[in-house]
């Protein structure tokens, strides 16, 4: 592709046209003669500083911020970070337009939302693409995925291969950091979702107000928004987004509404109403947010203009969602529930849940992460004591942090409860004895990894870790003992 194409309807080009090879931002990345790179300052690292080592390693030309005093090679532009994706979606021939665009916004519940979202629509007959947490997906085929929401390059590429597979529809989580850094800078969704905002991320954004402003960009780029008006971040967002609103509520007025809600072990069942129809729900996940989630799915698929009541007979089938409450096999008289939940708010939400189907105590084994915002780490504790009768402090991905000062961090949370616990700094150990120790009718809550099948350990060390087989050994080891 030539440059002047590439750049067409994005910057200005004083620079003689040239054949462009491959674009990049990343200084690690291998390089073709005839790439073009972006200069992008990041937290830690400007690229305007590695402008010319890109182009003495064989690079065409360089997007900058700046005159960096390389002549006809260098493209002057005021925001690269913002050019970026436009150009990596031009490379892709702009594949972000020949899809319907869903994105998914909030703390909590963006990947069941999102899954079943996929789920539903696939049931209707369309091909589908999902972005999230958990995995990206097209269609049937499953890749690996390091972050909520891609990189740029990433991004436009992976949009490309679902155009290539056929697919009608990418539904995707939008991520803050996703949002701030303006990775989807080229994309226009037709709904955009938001979920609800509590303490989480204050690590990258530095206060609550800036995780709000930083999930509001989705709406300065969605055709229709849908909002959980139960929220108070979401009844904030109703008075300032600019594109049309939707709001659903659980057993408050809003468009899309849940009344009459039944919850039970198994999942949830409502009446859902849109002011002009009515309909029996059946959700087979637990809890009340998850009447929540289930009713941005309707909301979701009406705004799309599909019909409701197929909907919600697909949605009644659609089964769980991995690491979303889900119950882990043990083929004894105690139950083990695995979760993501890794927020204050999240770790009530399903505990609360799990209490209020529970006939056995409820033990939550839980840790936080290292390198993260430290100040939820006594409200993640408060969290879990207030909504348990037993309580296993442990590790979650510990990163370049001592686990042990980690867990000082949570301990400061249970300074004034009464709920019993115990200290076990290895989390393989924490779930071993928490096997060992379960008594009848017990359900034990592992939280905070949910999906992933990984520990992250001091210097970035990523070693696997999968809970569900963690939880396999420590009864097989109870079997060998004739336990």
């Amino acid at each position: 592709m030539k440059l002047y194409e590439l750049m067409k309807n994005i910057a200005k080009v004083d620079a003689p046209d040239r054949e462009i090879t491959g674009v990049t931002s990343d200084t690690r990345s291998e390089i073709k003669p005839g790439t073009l790179f972006v200069c992008i300052k990041g937290g830690t690292f400007d690229g305007h500083d590695a402008a010319q080592q890109m182009l003495d390693k064989g690079c065409c030309a360089v997007v900058c911020e700046r005159d960096l005093g390389l002549g006809d090679r260098q493209i002057v532009v005021e925001d690269t970070r913002g050019i970026y994706p436009l150009i990596c979606a031009a490379w892709f021939d702009n594949p972000q337009n020949k899809l319907t665009l869903i994105g998914v916004t909030g703390t909590n519940g963006k990947t069941t939302i999102t899954t079943m979202i996929k789920k539903v629509l696939t049931s209707m007959g369309s091909k589908v693409g999902l972005i999230g947490t958990c995995q990206n997906e097209i269609g049937e085929r499953i890749y690996p995925t390091s972050r909520t929401t891609p990189e740029p390059y990433d991004l436009y590429e992976l949009f490309s291969k679902m155009v290539e597979a056929g697919c009608d529809y990418a539904v995707m989580e939008v991520s803050s950091q996703g949002l701030e850094q303006k990775r989807v800078n080229a994309c226009r969704y037709k709904v955009g979702i938001f979920t609800n905002l509590t303490q989480d991320h204050l690590d990258v954004h530095g206060t609550m107000e800036n995780y709000y402003q930083a999930k509001k960009i989705l709406f300065d780029i969605s055709d229709t928004a849908i909002i959980n008006c139960d929220d108070e971040y979401g009844r904030r967002y109703i008075k300032e987004v600019t594109c049309p609103v939707k709001t659903y509520s659980v057993g408050g007025e809003a468009d899309f509404m849940a009344d009459d809600v039944v919850l039970c072990a198994s999942g949830v069942k409502y009446v859902f109403s849109d002011h002009e129809t009515k309909h029996n729900v059946t959700f087979p996940m637990p809890g009340l947010f998850n009447v929540s989630n289930s009713l941005a799915v309707i909301a979701c698929m009406q705004t799309l203009g599909f019909d409701i009541e197929r909907a919600i007979k697909a949605l009644a089938t659609a089964g769980g969602v991995r690491g979303r409450a889900e119950i882990v096999p043990t083929h004894r008289d105690f139950t083990v529930i695995c979760d993501y939940a890794h927020t204050p708010d999240a770790l009530v939400n399903v505990l609360k849940a799990i209490r209020e189907c529970s006939v056995g105590k409820v033990k939550c084994l839980f840790g936080c992460g290292g390198n993260r915002d430290a100040t939820k780490r006594p409200l993640m504790a408060a969290a879990a004591a207030d909504n348990s009768d037993f309580l296993i402090v442990t590790s979650d991905n510990p990163r370049n942090e001592d686990p042990e000062d980690i867990i000082k961090d949570i301990l400061v949370g249970l300074e004034d409860k009464t709920t019993p616990y115990i200290k076990i700094c290895d989390r393989r150990e924490a779930i071993h004895w928490a096997v060992r120790n379960a008594e009848k009718d017990d359900i034990i809550v592992l939280a905070g990894k949910g999906h992933e099948d990984y520990q992250i350990l001091a210097g970035g060390v990523k070693i696997h870790f999968d809970e569900r087989e963690v939880v396999a050994e420590a009864l097989e080891e109870l079997a060998k003992e004739g336990r």
